[in-house]
């Protein structure tokens, strides 16, 4: 059965972070809080972990996983970012934003879009997620806490821990965060294309 820990979404218990990251290193998926919606993650490099969140989510190959990345200079070595995109980037990170972006060699082919090589990237703007982040020493790979055939995240940890606490290896209870995803910016053309609405204010975009 997964664990659950409750993390202070002000002022994160370094202790449980460390346990988190534990977790996460060794091969297991997480849910936890970020600045839009609760979010499922594992590790970049762990392909089987990453075969379990498709299955639980129900995702094809064509969904666009997620980096959570600490900073954009993090956020650089995974994506190819030119001088507009990254003043862009710069204006709106951290925070409620993913941006779809060209992937670099340094991201494994099985979470890339098949045929256009792409994937979200986004800094998160959240206490619990910035500290795994940072003690991690690189990113979360993420897909929100969405149910197959349901519309929004789900919001609460226990009933998560109810519904997937033999699928999920950690839960992290930090509070409530929301059920707004995040707005999706696509910047792979010669002008950001608003994908979708969510948390973060699509006006700049549109």
């Amino acid at each position: 059965m997964a664990q659950l820990f409750h993390i202070h979404p002000e002022t994160p218990q370094q202790r449980l972070i460390n346990q988190a990251v534990d977790v996460i290193k060794d091969g297991g998926i997480v849910i936890y809080p970020t600045d839009s919606a609760y979010a499922l993650g594992c590790q970049l490099s762990n392909k089987s972990a990453m075969v379990r969140i498709r299955r639980i989510r129900q995702l094809d190959e064509k969904h666009n996983f997620t980096l959570m990345c600490r900073d954009l200079s993090e956020l650089s070595t995974y994506a190819h970012v030119d001088n507009p995109s990254y003043r862009l980037l710069k204006a709106f990170t951290p925070g409620p934003y993913t941006f779809i972006l060209k992937a670099t060699k340094e991201v494994p082919r099985r979470m890339l879009h098949p045929k256009r090589k792409t994937l979200g990237l986004r800094v998160p703007d959240h206490p619990i997620v910035r500290d795994l982040l940072e003690t991690l020493g690189e990113p979360i790979m993420s897909t929100t806490m969405i149910m197959p055939n349901e519309s929004i995240p789900m919001i609460e940890p226990d009933a998560m821990h109810d519904l997937l606490g033999k699928q999920v290896d950690l839960i992290i209870h930090g509070g409530y965060c929301g059920i707004e995803p995040t707005t999706v910016v696509d910047l792979t053309g010669e002008t950001p294309v608003l994908v979708r609405v969510g948390k973060g204010d699509p006006s700049p975009f549109e």
